[in-house]
This record gives structure tokens, C-alpha cells and sequence, in this order.
């Protein structure tokens, strides 16, 4: 199914899959799809996360340290999909796990897990041909990323080529939990708006009630991924399906 914002702003939720295990995953999952996300990033555990910050490095360095592979996401993907058909679900992860699989059964094994589409961080949409047209075999939608350095040639090829939402970085830099949000973030979300009409979601630093309300202000709905897995860290593997289920609630107060 397509994915949504019913209402706004949006809650886009990020798990790295395999951490604290695969089994929780899904309960987490499933927990915050129940307490109102409307589309799951899940993030495919890989070994150097260049992008990302302290907080989902270290859960990428546990479910590495497990063993878990882009199969069991797959795997997982497909479990969420069929206990929770309306939520959207994205697959998230670096270029090279995808590249290891090949373009074209990965997207196959995607469509196959019940994902609405991908995002890959470091595909780049100039770069992209041969993968856009991969996903385009599969009906799957390529979220690419946007960032306030892009400048509108740029932004225009992305808004032309994503699919699902657009996903606005709202500064320069690593991913993690912020206090406040970048004066960046609402221009280049007015940038991006001179391009398409497509759903904008706005991630990097968005980590409380307070940031999703102001995000609401200018953009469709908001990412949050490092506060998430932040809970999990430290939660009992047991308690954390509740603990992501309640700080979701709390996003929207």
C-alpha cells in the first residue's frame, strides 16, 4: 500500500533490526506501529555507519556482533508486513550489503517482504539509474535524502526521482538526539517545496514532543531514530516493546 500521513505531522520511526535481538525487533515494531507510527524504518545493522551517530552506531555494533545479516531483516520485514498490513515499511541501509545481494534480487526479495520501499544512505540520486530503475521493476519507492548544503538543481532531481515521502536532513552531520532543532530545517523544506507536492518528512535531531510539533509547522511528518533506539539501549530487552510503545504516544502531546 502507499504510504500515508493520515495525520500530521507524521511519526516516521527508525529500529535498527537485530538489537537488542530479531525477536524484539518485531515486538518493538509492532508496539509502535500500535501507539500511531505510520511507517518503520528498518535499519540494516552494518559494520561502519558513516552517517550515523554514537547511539544507532552502537546498536548497529550489537546486531553486527550478533550476526545479523540483510536476510533476517528481509526475514523480519516480512513478519511486520503480514501482522501489520497498513503500516509503511522501509528498508533502510548502506549501499554496500545491497550491493553484495545485487540490485535486482535485493529489490525482488524486498517487494517479496512486503516493503513499501528503501533508503539507502549513501545513494546519491546522480548515481542512481541503474537502482531507480531495479526498484521501478519491483514497485518499490527510493527515498533519498535531502540535506540543507544541496542546492536546487540538486533538490529538484531528488523530489523528481523519490518515492513515498522525501526525507529532509535537518542539518549537516551525523544522526543523534538534539535539544533543538537547525534554523536550517524549515528553509530547506521551503526549498524543497518549490519542487513537488510529494509528502516531506524531517529527521536528524528530532527527538521529543516539542521537535514533532514544530516540525508539524512546515513539513508532513517527522523522523525519529536515535531517541528510539536510545530507550532500547537501555531497557530490559523485555520491557523495551513498551517503553518505544509509550515514548510514541507521548510524541503527539
Amino acid at each position: 500500500m502507499p504510504i500515508q500521513f493520515p495525520k500530521k505531522p507524521g511519526l516516521v520511526i527508525y529500529l535498527t533490526a537485530g538489537d537488542p535481538d530479531l525477536a524484539t525487533t518485531k515486538q518493538i515494531a509492532i508496539a509502535a506501529i500500535d501507539a500511531g507510527a505510520d511507517v518503520l524504518e528498518l535499519g540494516v545493522p552494518f559494520s561502519d555507519p558513516l552517517a550515523d551517530g554514537p547511539v544507532i552506531q552502537r546498536a548497529m555494533e550489537r546486531a553486527v556482533g550478533r550476526g545479523v545479516r540483510l536476510t533476517d531483516v528481509l526475514t523480519v520485514c516480512r513478519e511486520i508486513r503480514n501482522e501489520r498490513p497498513q503500516a509503511g515499511l522501509i528498508l533502510f541501509s548502506y549501499l554496500n550489503p545491497v550491493l553484495r545481494m545485487g540490485l535486482e534480487p535485493f529489490c525482488a526479495a524486498a517487494k517479496s517482504a512486503g516493503a513499501d520501499g528503501v533508503l539507502l544512505t549513501d545513494m546519491i540520486v546522480e548515481e542512481a539509474a541503474d537502482y531507480m530503475a531495479a526498484m521501478k521493476n519491483h514497485g518499490l519507492a527510493p527515498v533519498f535524502l535531502a540535506a540543507p548544503t544541496s542546492p536546487d538543481e540538486r533538490l529538484k532531481a531528488i523530489a523528481e526521482h523519490t518515492g513515498g515521502f522525501l526525507y529532509a536532513i535537518s542539518r549537516t552531520g551525523i544522526t543523534g538526539v538534539s535539544s533543538t532543532l537547525s534554523d536550517d530545517a524549515s528553509k530547506l523544506v521551503q526549498r524543497i517545496r518549490q519542487f513537488t507536492d510529494k509528502p516531506i518528512a524531517l529527521g536528524f535531531g528530532v527527538s521529543n514532543a516539542e521537535h514533532v510539533r514544530t516540525v508539524g509547522e512546515y513539513a508532513d511528518a517527522a523522523v525519529i531514530g536515535s531517541a528510539i533506539v536510545a530507550i532500547i539501549e537501555k531497557s530490559a530487552p523485555q520491557e523495551a516493546p513498551a517503553a518505544v510503545a509509550e515514548f510514541v504516544r507521548g510524541l503527539r502531546k
